[in-house]
């Protein structure tokens, strides 16, 4: 598998132009955004970055099956999503999501094969859980995690979401702590500052914010694709022989 820093490049070249705009006015940088992509979703891409284009990447960045008794969130099952209105088109597109992603991650695939009532929860490169469906329908049903502009508004707006729950509101820049701490909040819904960076989902190892700093700090040191003035065009005049005036 690619190493992280290879992944960051890719990320950078593909996506640094678009995050420098669309995040203009936040304290979000490229950086930031690269570290959030790495934590939420580099299982995924960074198995295919290297082999697979990047609109199909796009499409794939989708994950997490577990369902009931392991969430508590909704829909905890497939009958909890059949519930709400149109649940059972969201199925439909939620197992189709599973099913593409099988053949490039080998336990994604044995999910499909023997549990025909799972499906995928996380959506797109930065993860917008299906628990927000009900609230934000047409996200899930149009699909819109397939398009990086889409996928990164909504990262944008959860991110502001979780700045003003780090109790950082207004703030026009951040420190990689206070980064942290917005992640932290954008991952697990609050932060403590009297438990630093030890907060979020656990791996086995690290804690979200652990991982999410050490990314940071990685991704801060791979170079940005470099921003190309426009072209110099010269005067129809000059181009003829014209002389001055």
């Amino acid at each position: 598998m690619p190493t992280i820093e290879e992944g960051m490049s890719w990320f950078k070249q593909n996506f640094a132009s678009a995050i420098r705009h669309d995040a203009a006015g936040t304290p979000f940088t490229v950086d930031m955004l690269t570290a959030v992509a790495v934590q939420e979703t580099f299982s995924i891409w960074g198995k295919m970055f290297k082999s697979q284009p990047v609109s199909k990447i796009l499409e794939l960045c989708v994950g997490d099956t577990l369902d009931a008794p392991n969430r508590s969130a909704f829909p905890i099952n497939k009958a909890a999503l059949l519930a709400v209105p149109s649940g059972g088109q969201m199925f439909t597109i939620a197992r189709q999501a599973l099913v593409a992603l099988g053949p490039f991650d080998p336990i994604m695939h044995g999910v499909a094969q023997n549990h025909p009532d799972k499906f995928c929860h996380g959506y797109g490169i930065f993860q917008y859980d299906i628990q927000f469906f009900k609230a934000d329908p047409a996200y899930f049903l149009q699909r819109k995690w397939v398009d990086f502009s889409a996928t990164l508004g909504k990262a944008v707006s959860e991110l502001t979401a979780a700045q003003q729950r780090a109790h950082l509101s207004g703030k026009t820049s951040l420190t990689d702590m206070e980064m942290a701490a917005v992640a932290i909040a954008y991952n697990h819904g609050s932060f403590s500052p009297a438990k630093g960076l030890k907060q979020g989902f656990f791996d086995g190892h690290k804690f979200y914010g652990e991982n999410f700093f050490d990314f940071l700090q990685r991704a801060k040191k791979i170079p940005e694709a470099p921003v190309m003035p426009p072209p110099v065009i010269a005067a129809v005049g000059a181009q003829a022989g014209a002389a001055p005036v």
